[in-house]
């Protein structure tokens, strides 16, 4: 089968540019892609996933992937999606993030025998003479139709500044040094890249009169057309010191019920009849489907030992089985905000204070009426105890003395 309807059927692909051209290429032989990430943060979150498994589904097809990350565009920030510029970061800042970015996807990619590469945009953007790119990459686009793109209409509104502006030839440029580099024809990513996509396969076929494609990937959305990857506690990163492995498969589990299929499809391996006999149910039978979607996700994310030890871990909390729950060590206190706060339920004082007015938290089999009441003492004489938020998270609480 051809690695593009394999996509489509799994839901990936958005827009397409040449695709009937595209698809003989990809069905020929091995064709060297890219797609870019810019390390806005120490950490890949859930909304670079589905890209990176775009990425190894056309690995395991026999196609090459070029893995870019933008040490050089980073430091002019991507306007896309944006309603205000992004915070500049410092040199030191960004290659520390280069740094932990490559660590965390050669998880995903196999970079073995050249059989993928990874390329940071720095190494070329910053030894950039800029009248010499003006010269030869600005007379390439026309700013009457720039400012038609997505990328920067409602930007337009409260103000865009000239360095974002540049953004879009930047990342074109790079789609060029890598199509001369590495022969590469095809770039890959987020919707809310076709603009900054299409610029740079249109680059490439007036500078260097050869083929060259896009194809963009659907976003992970809620049922309410929200990006999916934020909790009450922020972003769901794939780092396991910034989102856990117990609150990652949390996430995935709780998830909408009408979005079970679209996750199973973009985000495992798991085959497409399996997945529709998983998610035929309109009922109870939708959670063992979503236990099987988190557990496969952070089998992929975090290993599967990891996973397999988390899923003992929440079905422990389900059944009541302490011995296997989730365990959060901390100093002794006798007051439930700092516990709430201490095992990372609450982000403030002001919020484990809703939570518990709102009936939502309990010790053991008791229920907490006030942030004023403290744990009783026998519970603290014994040195543990299960702290119930809501009816989804329960943990083992022991203190350390």
């Amino acid at each position: 089968m051809n690695v593009l309807d394999t996509l489509k059927q799994r839901g990936y692909v958005k827009q397409t540019v040449y695709e009937d051209e595209l698809y003989k290429m990809l069905d020929e032989g091995s064709v060297t892609f890219y797609t870019g990430y810019d390390p806005t943060a120490d950490s890949l979150h859930v909304g670079h996933f589905v890209t990176l498994m775009a990425m190894a589904h056309m690995q395991k097809a026999g196609h090459r992937p070029i893995v870019l990350i933008g040490g050089g565009t980073a430091m002019v920030g991507d306007p896309s999606g944006r309603t205000d510029m992004r915070s500049m970061m410092t040199k030191e800042t960004i290659a520390h993030n280069v740094e932990c970015f490559k660590k965390q996807m050669s998880r995903f990619i196999d970079v073995s025998d050249g059989k993928a590469i990874f390329v940071n945009n720095g190494d070329w953007l910053c030894e950039l003479n800029y009248v010499d790119f003006l010269r030869e990459v600005g007379t390439c686009f026309s700013v009457n139709k720039m400012l038609t793109a997505e990328c920067f209409k409602q930007r337009l509104e409260k103000g865009l500044s000239f360095l974002e502006f540049n953004y879009m030839l930047m990342q074109a440029y790079d789609f060029l040094v890598l199509n001369r580099k590495y022969g590469c024809c095809l770039q890959m990513g987020g919707d809310d890249q076709w603009s900054n996509m299409l610029a740079g396969a249109d680059l490439i076929r007036r500078k260097e009169g050869k083929p060259s494609y896009a194809v963009t990937f659907s976003l992970l959305t809620t049922s309410e057309g929200k990006k999916m990857g934020k909790t009450a506690k922020g972003a769901v990163w794939l780092d396991a010191n910034k989102t856990s492995p117990y609150d990652f498969f949390q996430y995935w589990r709780n998830i909408e019920d009408d979005r079970v299929e679209t996750c199973m499809k973009m985000l495992t391996f798991m085959d497409l009849e399996e997945i529709a006999t998983l998610t035929q149910y309109k009922d109870q039978r939708m959670n063992a489907a979503k236990e099987r979607l988190a557990y496969e996700v952070t089998a992929i994310v975090h290993g599967k030992e990891v996973a397999d030890e988390v899923l003992k871990q929440v079905r422990a909390s389900f059944s009541q089985d302490v011995d296997n729950m989730p365990v959060v060590n901390m100093a002794e206190t006798k007051d439930i905000v700092d516990v709430l706060i201490n095992a990372g339920q609450c982000k403030s004082r002001g919020e484990a204070r809703r939570l518990i007015e709102g009936g939502g938290v309990s010790v053991n089999d008791t229920k907490i009426a006030s942030f004023n009441q403290p744990i009783d003492d026998e519970v603290i004489a014994k040195g543990e105890f299960v702290l119930h938020k809501g009816k989804k998270v329960h943990l083992r609480v022991i203190f350390t003395r």
